[in-house]
Formats: C-alpha cells, structure tokens, sequence
C-alpha cells in the first residue's frame, strides 16, 4: 500500500511545485511585455520614415514641393523640440537661476523630443532623466515633481512615441510615467502638490486618443486584406465553377461523338462484303476503346459534377440555334441584330457551343448593365477559324441593380483559352461596351465515304 502510494505522493508535489497560480503567470507575462516593449533594444536605431504624398491633398502639390512635403513629421518634431527649448529658456531665470545652468536646462529639455526621430523608446527614458536632472539642479518651488517646460516636453515625448510604436507601448509608458511621478514626487517631497495627477490625466487621454487610431488603422487595414483575400478567392472559385460548367457541357459533346463512333465501328462490318477478318478485328478495336474512352469520360466527370446536376435531354446548343436566342433576347426588351460574313460551315460542336454560350453570356450582360441600349451580333467565318463581335451601346435608362455573378466575363475567357483563342472585352467609342473573340479552327478533313471504303478493302 505505501510503495503505492509513495510515488504518487511524490509525483503529485513535483506536479504541484511546478505548476503556478494564475496570478504568477499574468505577472510574469505583463513584466515580460514590459521588458521587450521598454527595455530590449530601447536605444536601437529606428529612424522616422517620410510621409506618403500619395494622398488627396499631397499629390495635387508641384513636384519640388511635394518632395520637400514628405519630410513634414520631422519638420514637426523640430518645432517641437525648438519650442521645448525656447521654453525652457524662457522659463530658466526663474526655475534654474541664471549661467550655466540656466543654458542646460533649456538643451537638456530639447535633446529628448529630437532623439524620437531616431530613437523613439530610448527617447522616453532620456525624457524622464532629463526631469530628474532639471528637477535636482533647478528650483522649482513647490510645484514637482515636473516644472513646466518639462511637462511640455514629456508630453510631447509621449505623444511623437505613441505615434511611432504600438498602442501596448503607449500603455506602458504611461504606467512607468506614473510611477515615476509617484516615486519623484515622494522622494523629492512634492507629495501635498504633486503634479503627477495633472500628467497622468492630460498623458492618459492623449496616449488613449492615439491608441484609439492606431487600433481604427489597424482594423481598416485588416479589413482591406481580408477583402483582398475574399475577392481572389471568389474569382478562384467562379473559374473553377465556369471550367466545371465546361467540362459538363463538353461530356455531352463529347459522349455523343463517341456514342456515334461505337455504334458505326460495331455495324461496319456488316455493310461491307466479305470482310477480313483483320478488318473485322480492326472495327471491334475501334468499338472497344470508344467504349472504353466513354467509361473513363463518365467517370472522370463524376468528380467534378454536383449531386444535384442532372444531364440535359436536349443536345448542347449550337450557332444554329442562335435565332431562338435572339428572338428570347428581344422579347426581353432588347434590340439585336445579327451579321453574318463569309462561308457558313459546320465546325466543331465545342467551339460551336463556346461561341454560342459567348454570345448568350454578352447578350445577358447588356440586358443587366445597359437597359434600353441596342445590340449588334457579328459572326464571321475566316479560313483560320471563328469570330465574334458583340457590342452595346451606352444605357438610355438608369441600370437597376444587377443579378448576376458579376464574373461573366471571366467565364468568356476560359472558354476562349479552352479553345486557344483569343478575347478582348472593353469600352467601346461609343460609349457602350464590345467583346471580340477569336477561335481558331483547323481545316477540316475530307471524311472518308462508304463507296471509298468498299474500293479500298477491294484492294
């Protein structure tokens, strides 16, 4: 029972010396914040960055002036600290005597609000030696632990420091700022009329006022990030949905092909006479791997189509069906009119569906973002292949808000790339809008007829 319980006895108070008390572990986490915001590298070279002049007002300015305009924040701490030394001057007869240090007290004061441009933390602690030095060799009465130009000073201090640093600095600062008074003011006995109390409030609300900035820009740049993030995301996931579109579109095309080729491979045998049987073996050939090109395109297919997708019963649309599109288009309040140049010939059902979904897609986006305006469809069969032309007017009447994805564009693209052509979609002249497509299309050819097959298997 004892050699039982033994080791758990001893494990238990191993357990219970190392583990700490909530308390411990906040402290410990608060002094460790305190050392790295105040005290590791406090005096490392941090010079103050120019300003942007990439803003409203900035980028309106002349060339030379706008350079000139970039360095503003430094020119603002050297006012500062020349108005820090001006006081403390000013105020040297009364606080410091006259001499020497009547000179000290006005340079000591100075020289902390110029290291913020290069050496913002350490600036705070320097700001805080200065009172101490100004307050041993000055005399300031009963007013302590702070004379005058030194509040102004350290105030400024606090401010340009706050600006430059994270609002967990800001918080910091103003805790040592009020210990230091506290301890200042006992030490020096300025106890009955401190003004530690004056500088904790006027200090607490100023650092409070630039941390409340710093958090509103943080939050703002976050958001812009976030936005960034979501809209790429979004066209990632609109090409990923178009291309599945596609690759919908193009089984059915491409299932009924190999459907036909199945079906004459199996019955080619039978319509030539006395066949061989290598001829013979040669169709079955070709009727297997049709089959088995079409297991494989189904099954392919079943990764990327939806639960819910169901095949169309009627084949995929083609230029031939084109009228009916535009008959439905103009029956939505849209004029269109149709031009078609050179030879019509039949081309491949993909890019005969590719065109056709172009055109419907253009068509729609004319409908959404150009009530009233006209449109006008050109076709044109070249040797080299397809183009398409659809362009819009400028909308007559105000456009209500739009219904659709807002990605139609990106769909006409990878239909276009699909196929190696290539697209433009922009402005037009008039005011309207225009997309150009251009497919290529290799020649066609010449299929072989049952009459040549004959003559050649006679051979």
């Amino acid at each position: 029972m004892n050699e039982t319980t033994r080791p758990l006895h001893g494990s238990g108070g191993k357990a219970g010396g190392a583990q700490r008390s909530p308390e411990f572990r906040l402290a410990m986490d608060a002094y460790g914040g305190l050392r790295k915001d105040l005290f590791h590298d406090a005096f490392a070279y941090r010079p103050l960055p120019k300003m942007r002049t990439d803003g409203p007002l900035t980028r309106r300015l002349p060339g030379r002036i706008r350079e000139y305009a970039a360095w503003t924040p430094h020119a603002v701490v050297c006012l500062l600290a020349f108005w820090v030394l001006m006081f403390g001057y000013a105020r040297g007869p009364q606080d410091f005597g006259g001499g020497i240090a009547w000179l000290f007290g006005g340079l000591i004061l100075a020289v902390p609000m110029v290291m913020t441009l290069v050496r913002p933390v350490g600036a705070f602690w320097l700001s805080c030696a200065a009172t101490v030095v100004t307050g041993v060799v000055g005399d300031h009465g009963s007013m302590g632990p702070w004379s005058p130009p030194s509040f102004s000073m350290h105030l400024a201090v606090l401010t340009v420091v706050a600006l430059r640093t994270r609002p967990r600095v800001a918080g910091w600062m103003w805790l040592v700022t009020l210990v230091f008074g506290v301890v200042l003011g006992s030490v020096r006995g300025y106890a009955d009329s401190s003004n530690t109390g004056q500088m904790a409030t006027v200090s607490g609300i100023l650092l409070l006022i630039i941390a409340i900035r710093h958090i509103r820009r943080d939050a703002e740049r976050q958001v812009i990030a976030e936005k960034s993030v979501t809209a790429v995301e979004r066209d990632k996931r609109t090409v990923l949905e178009e291309r599945t579109n596609i690759a919908r579109e193009l089984h059915d095309v491409v299932a009924h092909h190999m459907s036909v080729v199945a079906i004459q491979a199996e019955a080619a045998p039978y319509r030539v006479e006395n066949t061989p049987p290598e001829l013979a073996q040669a169709f079955a050939t070709i009727r297997e791997n049709a089959v088995a090109a079409l297991t494989e395109l189904r099954r392919v297919l079943g990764v990327v189509r939806a639960e819910d997708y169901e095949a169309p019963d009627a084949p995929q649309p083609t230029l031939a069906d084109l009228e009916s599109l535009l008959d439905n288009v103009r029956e939505a309040g849209l004029p269109v009119e149709k031009i078609v140049t050179g030879a019509v010939r039949e081309l491949p059902q993909g890019v005969e569906l590719s065109a056709y979904r172009i055109i419907q897609e253009a068509l729609s986006n004319t409908l959404r973002h150009a009530p009233g305006a006209g449109a006008r469809v050109e076709i044109g069969y070249v040797l080299g292949g397809l183009g398409l032309r659809i362009v819009n007017g400028p909308a007559t009447t105000e456009a209500g808000p739009s219904q659709g994805s807002g990605h139609g564009i990106t769909g006409m693209e990878e239909r276009v790339a699909m196929l190696g052509g290539a697209m433009t979609a922009e402005p037009s002249a008039e005011g309207g809008y225009e997309v150009t497509v251009f497919i290529p299309v290799a020649a066609a050819e010449p299929e072989p007829t049952e009459t040549s097959l004959e003559k050649g298997e006679g051979a």
